[in-house]
């Protein structure tokens, strides 16, 4: 695995630098990792990317000793080296498990944002709740067998998991599946590979596929007291046909229009294709398949588009964090859905939805939660073709900002030199100022400093307002 992609991100959720082999902070930040989404820690780099190199494996491995140790349960780590100009550097990989683990003098961490936090009360509760979940996709499935398999479907990931992951696990398809969870020793498919490869998933686990209903107006019974549907279907097959079905009847009901803007025709449809894409992947992917009963469901109202998930909010994520935090029920049906390509980057659907919801002129998603059902709700804030009114966290930006803001939208983040570019007749200490002001408005995150600093959205939304 290459070195260089990794010290091109900033630490966070999954990735954290330590310049110098330490037992305590690799103690905190394995256990951490270990307690949420796994992760990777590089040894004799610094948080800024400056290399020290030096690090002496021979070290680290007498480090890993204590670590097995004083670890409960055990965590099995991952060690590469790799020689840079600098010195040796070391990269641990840190797996999620469905167990929950602890320090020998019993905190127990979890990783939130860029820090190892201590887990206490009622956030320990959901932590230990949320892992026992996390286990049932990890479950044998009597009666089910590689032979229960879409050999189509199967190909087709180890193709898009070849593309992603050049130097990942490779072998024998049947041994591939062994390795990601999908078989078990003996041959038995397990949860996770009924529903990802599965020729007919629903034939073992009946509540794995989804209902799209279109209703007519905006309740579900129509002007007579009748249930005012004008189109149902349920849809099954293994989750990345769920994923792709459904999204094709969203579309296909969704109002459409070819608008001009500028000098461009672009096609304008009833909610942003990425913000229906982002709720169909965040439910297939995260829902609870342990609850049976019922299904994903997805209601289509002349004002809004929901979309209900089976399972309440996993582990420590509530209404209030949903934003800044992630947490997956189902990890390896996630990271399954990732090398798919149904995620692009693991975390950011909902922050996806919300940015993409806003530069469309809509009201922000809107989350409802029970213990048993998540669901989301997008609101329409004006007709397919209608002119887009100002949000109010627009109304007090110029119009070089509002630029700027599209750009990170498309682009991901954005320079100085970037936003030079982008507005060549301004002095570039006007442009530093309005950066300034987008960071001190909480709508732009300052990266890095000097002539590394870049820009990302801060992927929050204000009080009742919907922020980019």
């Amino acid at each position: 695995m290459s070195l260089q992609p990794l010290l091109e991100k900033p630490r966070g959720l999954q990735l954290e630098f330590l310049a110098f082999v330490s037992l305590e902070p690799l103690l905190e930040t394995i256990v951490a990792f270990a307690n949420s989404e796994g992760g990777q820690i590089v040894l004799g780099v610094d948080e800024h990317g400056r290399v020290y190199g030096g690090v002496s494996p021979e070290h680290v491995d007498d480090v890993l000793q204590q670590v097995a140790v004083q670890v409960r349960p055990p965590v099995r780590v991952e060690m590469s080296t790799h020689e840079l100009p600098q010195g040796t550097v070391v990269v641990l990989r840190v797996p999620r498990t469905g167990e929950l683990h602890s320090l020998s003098d019993g905190r127990v961490l979890a990783r939130r944002g860029t820090h190892n936090e201590l887990q206490i009360g009622s956030r320990l509760a959901l932590l230990a709740a949320g892992r026992a979940a996390g286990a049932f996709e990890m479950e044998p499935v009597p009666g089910a067998t590689l032979a229960d398999f879409d050999r189509e479907v199967v190909a087709e990931y180890e193709e898009n998991r070849q593309r992603r992951q050049p130097l990942a696990f490779v072998g024998p398809t049947e041994a591939l599946l062994r390795h990601i969870g999908a078989l078990t020793e003996d041959g038995t498919a397990t949860v996770m590979g009924v529903l990802l490869f599965g020729r007919e998933p629903q034939r073992f686990l009946p509540q794995s596929g989804l209902t799209f209903v279109k209703f007519a107006g905006s309740e579900y019974r129509g002007a007579d007291g009748r249930i005012g549907y004008g189109r149902r279907e349920d849809i099954n097959g293994p989750l990345p046909r769920v994923i792709e079905r459904a999204w094709q009847v969203v579309r296909e009901e969704m109002d459409k229009r070819s608008v001009v803007r500028g000098l461009v025709r672009e096609e304008e449809t009833e909610y942003p294709d990425t913000a229906v894409r982002e709720a169909l992947v965040n439910a297939v992917a995260h829902r609870d398949y342990h609850i049976a009963g019922r299904r994903i469901e997805v209601l289509m109202y002349r004002d809004r588009l929901e979309v209900t998930s089976p399972g309440g909010l996993p582990g420590y994520i509530t209404l209030q964090n949903i934003l800044d935090e992630h947490y997956s029920r189902n990890p390896r049906l996630v990271n399954g859905l990732w090398q798919w390509g149904y995620i692009e980057e693991l975390g950011l659907g909902v922050n996806k939805m919300f940015e993409a919801m806003a530069a469309a002129g809509h009201p922000p998603p809107e989350f409802k939660a029970t213990p048993y059902a998540v669901t989301v709700t997008l609101r329409k804030g004006h007709e397919v073709g209608e002119a887009v009114p100002r949000s109010e966290w627009q109304k007090d930006m110029n119009e070089r900002q509002l630029r700027a803001l599209q750009f990170v939208q498309r682009e991901g983040r954005i320079t100085n030199k970037d936003y030079r570019e982008l507005c060549p007749d301004v002095s570039a200490e006007t442009l530093r100022l309005d950066l300034v002001d987008l960071v001190e408005k909480g709508l732009l995150l300052k990266i890095g400093d000097k002539k590394g600093t870049y820009y990302v959205l801060k992927r929050k939304a204000g009080k009742g307002e919907g922020a980019p």
